[in-house]
């Protein structure tokens, strides 16, 4: 039996809260943007959350952290900027719907070639053998798991597109649907992928690189 918050997931959220992806990279600019757009105009809104973007990745810097994730914020929150000067204030948040749709549908054809994408989230954070997500005992896991992800993404994305025309939701909605919303993912990704990888019964990473034979204890931590 599974726990309900092993010691290792709670350690991996502080780690996506506080850490090298902290929630305050995604959540402020847009903020800011929403804020300073109701009282003087997107041009000024616009430039206020690229240089709060911008103050991040200097912030992170100096506190001898990974600017990576704050770098991809703040070429995101400039994206967004240069839409939002060129279409109004709809167009900031036009680039995290288009984005997000797409990635909605790479997850779709990642499935369908049997490659779930949140394999490769996994084997890019973990270092595990690649072909051990792809054995049949293994792999229904993450392709299940990565229909939530489509899911979210999709929903994000619709989300964002039908409060376009009010500022002031569309901010809201943008924030709630952002960090909030992943970590309700990512703790429901760990908890039902773990069972899932226990009702498969496949072996464990290091049962697959020995080529261990059956029965299989199977993985015991991680996902």
């Amino acid at each position: 039996m599974l726990t309900a918050m092993p010691s290792e997931l709670t350690n991996e959220l502080r780690t996506v809260v506080f850490g090298r992806a902290s929630i305050i990279d995604g959540i402020i600019p847009p903020i800011i943007f929403g804020v300073v757009n109701a009282l003087t105009g997107v041009r000024v809104a616009a430039v206020a959350a690229l240089a709060t973007s911008f103050l991040i990745v200097v912030a992170r810097l100096l506190r001898g952290r990974s600017v990576k994730f704050a770098l991809a914020g703040f070429a995101g929150v400039l994206i967004a900027t240069i839409t939002s000067i060129w279409k109004g204030p709809d167009g900031f948040f036009l680039p995290s719907i288009i984005s997000g749709a797409a990635t909605a549908f790479l997850i779709v054809i990642s499935i369908i070639a049997r490659r779930p994408f949140v394999a490769w989230t996994s084997w890019l954070a973990r270092d595990w053998p690649i072909d051990w997500y792809w054995h049949p005992q293994v792999r229904p896991a993450y392709a299940t798991v990565s229909w939530m992800w489509a899911a979210f993404f999709a929903t994000r994305s619709v989300g964002q597109w039908l409060t376009l025309e009010d500022t002031g939701r569309a901010t809201v909605f943008r924030v709630v649907a952002g960090w909030p919303a992943l970590l309700v993912l990512l703790v429901a990704t760990y908890i039902i992928g773990r069972r899932l990888l226990a009702r498969l019964a496949g072996p464990s990473v290091e049962e697959f690189a020995s080529a261990a034979p059956q029965p299989w204890t199977g993985q015991k931590s991680g996902f």
